[in-house]
């Protein structure tokens, strides 16, 4: 599976997702594209899924119709989300074209 992290996504978190394509926005040279641009230009790049820790995405743009898997962290912490990798990597293996998820990333 192809995947983008955006701007707050840890890249670290790559390293826990064995087997995908991840480039981030910022290797992409995407980084200033707001919400609307960044998920048009990566169903235009042809990327399947998206991980971001933008909580207010799905009120901001209209979902509706997008290919595009949206997994949404509830942090941008490495240090909890290191602790938590599986809960990511099960939101990624398990999430269908279209769908949005949010992962919560419990407190250490």
């Amino acid at each position: 599976m192809k995947i983008l992290f955006d701007q707050g996504t840890p890249v670290p978190l790559r390293h826990s997702l064995p087997g995908h394509e991840i480039a981030t926005a910022y290797e992409r040279a995407w980084q200033a594209l707001q919400n609307g641009e960044l998920l048009a230009a990566a169903e235009a790049g042809g990327f399947d899924m998206i991980v971001t820790t933008d909580k207010n995405l799905r009120y901001q743009q209209n979902l509706v119709g997008r290919r595009l898997a949206i997994v949404v962290l509830s942090t941008t912490d490495w240090r909890r989300i290191r602790l938590h990798a599986e809960l990511v990597a099960k939101a990624v293996e398990t999430i269908t074209s279209g769908a949005y998820v949010e992962v919560f990333i419990p407190l250490p």
